[in-house]
């Protein structure tokens, strides 16, 4: 799920349904691993609210050709994978079996050990998580409003599992290091506080006080121009202790 959505078999071949619906309807059951997917959120995945006469008969089409799909690739265990179940349908797999549960479960265990102190452990949990990603979450399947909403919710866990692991990074003093990436990152969200702020921290704690003020100086602007806001108080008190070499208590809280 965390890019093109497919199907992995022993990490030696994977598949991904052809027709489009039936790539919606696998991840829609994917997303509700071991649980039933009703045959009425089924429909309003693929139709929204206003389905077909015909909904329910393709829907159960769909199905019938994914069980195929799992019997062809492998063999008698794959009928049992996905079984009928009133109202709907439900896939049977375990849970670490779908790469976003596994993702999530590595991102609560990086900030679990930043939390804890130890930012070292935190940073190789969270580059993993991160690591796993192969582009915008189910970036190849047609969304409804489920989907698209656990897409969303991804793409947020993505960008705080990254913010986590330089808040790591920083911890440990690798300021020099992390400068190009975040530049990189505020130049696609020039408007986000967090990320200025702590490109701002590593430039200064890097000797660069005067790229640190630009950062602040684009930031502003940026904000009046488009949002009509000054910079939060946080900010603020950043720019004052960079402007006076603060190095002490750089920090954006």
């Amino acid at each position: 799920m965390l890019g093109a959505f497919q199907v992995e078999i022993d990490d030696k071949s994977c598949f991904t349904p052809d027709p489009p619906k039936e790539r919606t309807v696998l991840a829609l059951l994917a997303l509700l691993v071991n649980r039933i997917a009703s045959v009425d959120t089924i429909i309003s995945e693929i139709w929204g609210n206003e389905p077909p006469k015909t909904s329910v008969a393709t829907a159960r089409t769909y199905i019938y050709h994914l069980r195929k799909i799992f019997v062809k690739r492998l063999g008698a265990p794959g009928a049992e994978l996905l079984v009928t179940r009133i109202p709907g349908y439900l896939l049977r797999l375990p849970a670490e079996a779908i790469d976003a549960n596994v993702f999530c479960d590595l991102v609560t265990k990086g900030r679990q050990l930043l939390d804890a102190g130890r930012p070292e452990d935190a940073a190789v949990t969270l580059r993993e998580a991160l690591g796993m990603w192969q582009g915008p979450a189910l970036g190849n399947v047609p969304l409804g409003l489920t989907l698209s909403a656990y897409a969303t919710f991804l793409e947020e866990e993505r960008r705080r599992a990254r913010e986590l692991r330089i808040t790591a990074d920083m911890r440990l003093g690798r300021h020099r290091e992390l400068i190009s990436e975040i530049r990189s990152l505020v130049a696609g969200d020039p408007l986000n506080e967090w990320l200025s702020a702590q490109l701002m921290i590593a430039l200064s704690r890097c000797g660069r006080r005067g790229e640190a003020l630009g950062v602040y100086a684009d930031l502003r602007n940026g904000m009046e121009t488009q949002l009509g806001l000054d910079p939060s108080q946080a900010l603020q008190r950043l720019h004052y202790q960079v402007l006076v070499a603060d190095q002490q208590t750089l920090v954006f809280q």
